[in-house]
């Protein structure tokens, strides 16, 4: 179902009022909301023209910047050098939203380097060849190589190492380290599970303790926190609930909480997520916070079933999906390909992904009719929430890591809406 974007009349009265307290922080705010306004005006003022016409994903161009990314990249990237995983996971799942297919050859060749990225030793998968394993690289190269769609790229996995590691990263507590000696949080804890769901080797003894080491994380505010003591923020808020959904027990969160705190970081004038309270928004906030909504809209038992009533959905939406697509189509998206931060910002391969993962999560929103701003073509591929994968390449990784005994379990009322929820 295609949607109008909001009236230019009603995003100009959402601009942020200072009540007489005028701070760095709100110059700021005000700067970025005249920035977005003078966008949206512009697109509302085109006369001629269907402002809905002007509303398009430019896949052409945001597939040129993914594919040459895929070659080569320039000296700037120097500093990702214990993140390549993560490059090719960015790379290969915005590719997939968008339903961009790789040759055979491009596919051998990345799935090759993942499998130097494995370490032999350790068990996991390192930034980078010959680096030592380190759960959120071994995340990256899962996932990416989820995303290749390919079961000789699926059999690069050695699962049996990669329970060694995992285990030798958990804490007496439940918690997880990220790497010998590194930090504790709660993304180590979601990419511990997302590895172990993925390639079937979860067990319960492997998370005791976890999902009561997670739900510390949550605030006085509501959303989650990187340790106990800390400020909530989106992309720990996500990973905090998509974990303890994974391991069903989301019942011991304050779920109405944790709603309300995702509900206030939508920006009222600009349609995009914010991260933390006070700060300016952000495209791969779409995601981070915009892909809660999905997993939690059924558990907090708002039915979708009313298909041909779009007044009926409005209403039970826990967010705005159409303020947000609005942010994305006109604010991030370059104009060379790729996507950003916000007006201003450069482009780069993490927003690209984030943001495309957003929109996706908003248009295929709890399981509704389609949610499109714009015209039908700017529907991306339906995307598994709770991984961030596309739907097809998790139901592929299924099938061979599960093989014909997996059963994929129906996902009621209290339980999580985007996930397929692979058996345990």
């Amino acid at each position: 179902m295609s949607y109008k974007r909001r009236p230019i009349s009603e995003v100009e009265k959402a601009r942020t009022n200072h009540d007489g307290c005028i701070t760095q922080t709100f110059d700021e705010q005000e700067e970025v909301e005249e920035h977005i306004l003078n966008i949206y005006s512009a697109v509302s003022e085109q006369s001629g023209k269907s402002p809905e016409n002007l509303i398009h994903v430019n896949r052409e161009k945001h597939a040129i910047f993914l594919r040459k990314g895929l070659s080569g990249l320039s000296d700037a990237y120097e500093s990702l050098d214990a993140s390549r995983p993560w490059l090719c996971y960015w790379i290969l799942h915005s590719l997939n939203l968008l339903n961009v297919k790789l040759a055979r050859e491009e596919t051998h060749a990345i799935s090759d380097f993942l499998a130097r990225c494995q370490s032999i030793t350790e068990g996991g998968f390192g930034g980078g060849p010959g680096q030592f394993a380190h759960l959120a690289a071994t995340y990256a190269a899962i996932n990416a190589i989820v995303c290749l769609n390919s079961v000789d790229a699926l059999k690069i996995i050695n699962r049996e190492k990669l329970l060694e590691f995992i285990k030798s990263m958990k804490l007496k507590d439940g918690s997880f380290r990220m790497h010998r000696g590194g930090e504790v949080d709660v993304r180590a804890a979601y990419c511990a599970i997302v590895a172990a769901k993925l390639t079937n080797i979860y067990s319960p003894e492997l998370f005791e303790g976890t999902a009561e080491w997670v739900v510390t994380c949550q605030t006085y505010e509501g959303g989650f926190s990187g340790y106990p003591g800390m400020e909530a923020h989106g992309g720990y808020s996500f990973c905090a609930l998509a974990t303890l959904l994974l391991l069903k027990r989301e019942q011991l969160m304050n779920s109405k909480s944790l709603v309300r705190w995702l509900a206030f970081r939508q920006m009222s004038l600009e349609g995009g997520f914010q991260g933390r309270t006070n700060k300016l928004v952000d495209g791969c906030y779409s995601f981070w916070q915009g892909a809660c909504f999905s997993l939690l809209t059924k558990r907090l038992l708002l039915p979708l079933e009313r298909e041909d009533d779009s007044e009926v959905l409005e209403k039970e939406w826990l967010y705005n999906p159409i303020a947000l697509q609005e942010y994305i189509l006109l604010c991030c998206q370059h104009s060379l390909g790729g996507l950003i931060d916000k007006p201003g910002k450069p482009r780069d391969f993490y927003h690209t992904c984030y943001t495309l993962s957003g929109l996706a999560a908003s248009q295929h929103y709890a399981g509704a009719s389609k949610i499109v701003l714009g015209p039908q073509r700017n529907l991306l591929e339906p995307i598994h929430s709770i991984f961030n994968l596309t739907t097809e390449v998790v139901q592929t990784a299924e099938a061979f890591f599960y093989g014909s005994s997996a059963e994929v379990e129906e996902i009621d009322s209290e339980e999580i809406i985007e996930s397929i929820s692979i058996s345990s």
